[in-house]
């Protein structure tokens, strides 16, 4: 059927393209089938029920105010069951960017795109002001390893490509200052030593 025939209304392809119609009970199960596999803030599962919602609205003509208000009800009680913390949520979101190298700046605006409160937001990098003695140069650090830039750089002139490297680190979020510590760092443990992360 790969011609651009339609597929037969009873077929199993037609019906999976069939939105189920959201009803409490499935928009829970949705909600734990996606938190099961997902670490999520309460507004990013919000955005996956409400498209849920938007879906069944059009389908079977549901409605989207009463869909809204039991996928409010769903947070709600996740909230004050545990299964959804958005400070828990942020602050593992927080540890795993800063492994990978993402600054403070870029931790914040990343978990701001997800929802997550200011207060949340700060606890959270709070908690990486407690794990490392310089988190952003941590941080930096990290992604220049990753990025195999500055002292990291294998073989070629370093001095060459130094403009070149605070500019990534730069558009990371890196102040120039924390930048040009780990471009012009002459040893890499004593820098690492610093940062103690």
């Amino acid at each position: 059927m790969g011609d651009g025939a339609q597929e037969p209304p009873g077929s199993t392809k037609a019906a999976r393209r069939q939105p189920r119609k959201a009803t409490a009970k499935h928009l829970e199960n949705v909600a734990l089938w996606y938190l099961q596999r997902f670490a999520a803030s309460a507004d990013s599962l919000r955005r996956v029920l409400m498209r849920r919602v938007e879906r069944s609205a059009r389908a079977h003509g549901t409605e989207a105010q009463e869909g809204a208000g039991m996928v409010e009800e769903i947070i709600a009680r996740f909230r004050r069951s545990g299964l959804l913390d958005d400070r828990t949520f942020a602050t593992g979101r927080a540890r795993s960017l800063h492994r990978r190298g993402v600054s403070a700046r870029g931790i914040r605006a990343r978990l701001a795109a997800k929802g997550v409160g200011a207060e949340d937001i700060a606890a959270a990098l709070g908690t990486l002001a407690d794990e490392a003695d310089d988190p952003e140069l941590s941080a930096a650090l990290a992604y220049a390893r990753r990025r195999r830039i500055g002292p990291y750089r294998a073989g070629g002139d370093r001095a060459a490509m130094r403009e070149r490297d605070l500019a990534a680190l730069g558009r990371q979020g890196f102040t120039y200052e924390t930048a040009r510590r780990v471009v012009e760092a002459a040893s890499i443990e004593e820098l690492e030593a610093e940062a103690g992360g």
